[in-house]
């Protein structure tokens, strides 16, 4: 995903009605990384700085801190640093001894390297559906699926926390206990959240982080990170990501290279005591498009409205790395707002196992409905920190308009 333009605004009367912004703006992106950047620039120049000075560009001492820093922040045990949120997950995978022709448990509804990790180690993704109010994995489906003596042999199970919501952690654990598999928690948008007061990361055998720019905790270029619960574990993926080495041309088997650059690392060391207050600010914007969206009549707490809110989990601390609605004639709303110069974007418009290349897994459309049904329906709106409240009123008083 490309960073949106930059906001410029040009100030007008207007009123104060629900839903109305006092203030016209000439654009909303949907993410505004520039923001963040001013308020850091010194520190974050600094450690890049440090890190040219020191002359250790990979790993190294800056990527040993972060990963520790990472653990005590999720209460995991230990951290590896890697490449990407992909890496991290296909690493988890290896450290779990999936191999090829075993099958792993996911959602169809999530970006691609979910099921493609699954694949990458030859294994088979086995999809179940979501629910249709979170969007994150059914357990009930998944249930389902277990009890269901498939022909394939099932290994794992990796839920995907949607949009910085955690997936229902207590129920898949009461799986994987039943069935004596492990969970890989998929946290790629989900640093900082919570499920019953846990940590995303430290609930699963293993745990992928991605910080790819646009995610919460955003490096400045692509970077990941994986957490445990075993150290045994921890010293297998420090292992693959460095070409299966423990020690310098010697290789005790195939790794690849996934190390993280000490660039990444330090960037992300300088932002890592913000993202509480980050996590904050954006369940506050939040609440205000709640606010904004039932004063305007656009949604209701009951009954039928164009709009359908992003639903909570009580049990779940959403830090909103997304705020994704579900709305009517969602195709025209999108060209609409994209005409008036406010961001959006489709989280996703095709479920996975209607992508073409796993069309040999065999499924068909109508396999996972809630699935199919959400990818016609989300639609995410501008959603960071630094959004003021007059932007987001701006966004739903067109919003308003284009339903009106």
């Amino acid at each position: 995903m490309l960073e949106s333009a930059p906001v410029t605004q040009q100030s007008i009367t207007g009123t104060n009605r629900p839903g109305r912004s006092p203030r016209k703006f000439l654009s909303v992106p949907l993410l505004d990384l520039k923001r963040q950047y001013e308020s850091l620039r010194e520190p974050i120049l600094a450690a890049i700085e440090g890190v040219c000075r020191s002359q250790q560009f990979i790993l190294g001492a800056e990527t040993e801190t972060l990963e520790r820093e990472v653990a005590a922040f999720t209460g995991a045990a230990a951290a590896i640093a890697c490449a990407s949120g992909t890496d991290a997950l296909w690493l988890s995978l290896l450290a779990l001894n999936i191999r090829p022709g075993d099958a792993v448990i996911t959602t169809p509804f999530s970006f691609f390297a979910s099921a493609s990790a699954i694949a990458r180690v030859g294994g088979r993704p086995v999809f179940a559906d979501i629910d249709p109010h979170t969007f994150n994995l059914n357990p009930l489906k998944v249930s389902t699926l277990l009890q269901s003596q498939s022909s394939y042999k099932i290994k794992a199970i990796l839920p995907v926390h949607l949009y910085g919501q955690c997936a229902d952690m207590g129920a898949f654990q009461e799986l994987a206990h039943r069935y004596r598999i492990p969970v890989l928690e998929d946290a790629a948008q989900a640093i900082g959240a919570t499920w019953q007061s846990r940590a995303a990361g430290s609930m699963g055998a293993a745990a992928a982080f991605s910080f790819y720019p646009t995610k919460n905790l955003s490096a400045y270029g692509d970077a990941g990170l994986v957490t445990t619960t075993s150290m045994q574990m921890a010293e297998h993926m420090r292992r693959l990501r460095n070409h299966g080495s423990a020690q310098r041309y010697f290789h005790d088997e195939f790794g690849g290279n996934s190390r993280m650059d000490a660039v990444q690392a330090a960037v992300l060391r300088v932002k890592l005591p913000h993202l509480p207050k980050w996590n904050a600010e954006r369940r506050e914007r939040a609440a205000n498009y709640d606010q904004l969206f039932l004063e305007a009549g656009l949604a209701a707490r009951s009954g039928k409205a164009p709009i359908r809110l992003p639903a909570r989990q009580a049990q779940a601390g959403h830090i909103f790395h997304q705020y994704v609605i579900r709305a009517e004639r969602r195709d025209e709303l999108r060209r609409f707002l994209t005409d008036r110069n406010i961001g959006t974007e489709i989280y996703y418009p095709l479920p996975l196992h209607l992508q073409t290349c796993f069309t040999y897994l065999g499924y068909v459309k109508g396999d996972f409905p809630e699935a199919e049904l959400a990818a016609g329906e989300v639609l995410a709106l501008p959603m960071f920190p630094e959004l003021t409240p007059d932007e987001q009123g701006w966004v739903v008083e067109n919003i308003a308009e284009f339903y009106s």
